[in-house]
């Protein structure tokens, strides 16, 4: 019997080695190494190892990653594996629209598969819904996962007056993200006045003004939609508030300045806009 084990053992390590894959023990590297390929193919083909557990430890959200950045590099294959699993529910979230999200581009490519279950769908026109990589818990991929809060450390924050459907969408958002919607009506009163289409001289663009970088980086497609927009918005500043251990002062000099500056400074940055910036949103939230 143990050498039945051990003679498994082998035939699975020179499986491995053979076939250039690892062992379970590397699997974080393999991905990484994976992730980092410059052709959609590979990365496709790395997603389905990874889905299926195809001579390394099965990860859905692995693949998931390496299908959203093929995918978005226009690989067929990467938006019918994406649309297929949010159509059936395999481990993830079952969601018919995100599925006919994904779907919809490898159609428009002639993918007679992705036609044929959006028909099964029932989407004959293109879904408003914009094709996210969620992943087993629901985040989105591309979007950076927040450092953990630190216990509260507020006070009341002054009640903003702010009225209208933005600051209703802000209200509704804000809980999503831990966020004080006092806190993010102040910043977009300054940032942008509540205008959508405000753009500065620097390139910072709509209510949050996400700078092209940063919207990239929280997985904004559409700058000037109010809703995307304040999601990433949003997002980087309740990232900046993990990071920053829940500074405020210190996540607002990085909003406006970056987190680099803030930790080069080591503290609020120097600069003129910067302390002015922080100085009126603080001021708008003293009770």
């Amino acid at each position: 019997m143990r050498q039945g084990i051990l003679k498994r053992l082998l035939c699975r390590f020179l499986t491995c080695l053979l076939a250039g894959l690892p062992m379970a023990g590397a699997a974080d590297a393999t991905f990484a190494k994976a992730y980092a390929a410059l052709d959609k193919r590979q990365l496709t083909e790395w997603g389905r190892r990874f889905e299926h557990g195809e001579g390394l430890p099965r990860n859905l959200d692995n693949a998931i990653r390496l299908y959203c950045k093929a995918a978005r590099q226009g690989d067929i294959e990467a938006q019918y594996y994406l649309g297929w699993l949010y159509a059936n529910g395999n481990g993830v979230k079952r969601d018919e629209e995100l599925a006919a999200a994904w779907l919809h581009l490898a159609a428009a490519q002639q993918d007679a598969q992705s036609k044929r279950i959006l028909s099964r769908l029932g989407y004959s026109r293109k879904p408003k819904r914009e094709p996210v990589c969620a992943l087993t818990d629901g985040r989105d991929a591309l979007r950076p996962a927040p450092p953990p809060l630190p216990p509260a450390r507020r006070g009341a924050a002054r009640l903003q007056p702010a009225a209208g459907p933005l600051a209703a969408l802000v209200r509704d958002l804000a809980s999503e993200y831990q966020l004080d919607p006092n806190l993010v009506l102040a910043l977009v009163e300054v940032e942008s006045n509540f205008n959508p289409r405000a753009q500065s001289p620097k390139n910072a663009q709509g209510l949050m003004q996400l700078i092209p970088a940063t919207a990239a980086r929280f997985g904004v497609r559409d700058v000037w939609d109010p809703e995307q927009n304040l999601r990433g918005g949003m997002a980087y500043l309740r990232w900046l508030l993990g990071y920053f251990k829940g500074d405020l002062r210190l996540a607002l000099a990085g909003y406006n300045a970056g987190e680099g500056a803030v930790d080069r400074h080591g503290g609020v940055p120097p600069f003129a806009e910067t302390q002015s910036y922080v100085a009126r949103i603080m001021g708008k939230l003293a009770p």
